[in-house]
């Protein structure tokens, strides 16, 4: 039986390839100052998956407590399978994160969240509030960015 490597082990890679790839650009293009627009924009690009990197590691590490039913780092997609709150045992919550682009920009990124609460012993569906799937969206991209940031400045 052949092993294959985890996501994240996946990620680690292509992330560390990334930062080899820059490494490599900054000694080729020399310390000129005119550089480092160019290097950051290699940065926000260089990936071994289908999407942005940076924004595939937030959208993983933002949702890991919840379960998750499919992720596809070519196509973007993250999925969760119905979260419930042991705090509030009465609302779950299931999560669609799609990564639309290779850049580290807010349009490339898209969530779609459901909520449903209990009545009885059926799960009724319910709106979600769109300040929670704006702050779940604010919290990925912030973590992005953060990611980006310590691997250029690495």
């Amino acid at each position: 039986m052949t092993t294959r490597p985890s996501i994240s082990a996946t990620i680690v890679r292509g992330l560390a390839a990334g930062v080899l790839v820059i490494a490599a650009t900054g000694l080729v293009s020399g310390c000129s100052k005119k550089a480092r627009p160019q290097l950051d924009l290699a940065a926000s690009k260089v990936t071994t998956i289908g999407v942005n990197a940076y924004l595939w590691r937030a959208t993983l590490e933002t949702l890991s407590f919840m379960p998750l039913v499919q992720t596809d780092s070519n196509g973007g997609v993250v999925v969760t399978d119905w979260y419930t709150n042991p705090r509030n045992p009465g609302e779950r919550m299931k999560v669609t994160v799609s990564i639309l682009d290779q850049d580290l920009r807010a349009d490339a990124l898209r969530i779609a969240a459901s909520r449903q609460v209990a009545q009885g012993s059926n799960w009724i569906d319910a709106p979600v509030q769109a300040a929670t799937v704006q702050k779940l969206e604010d919290i990925i991209l912030t973590k992005a960015r953060d990611l980006r940031r310590q691997t250029i400045q690495g």
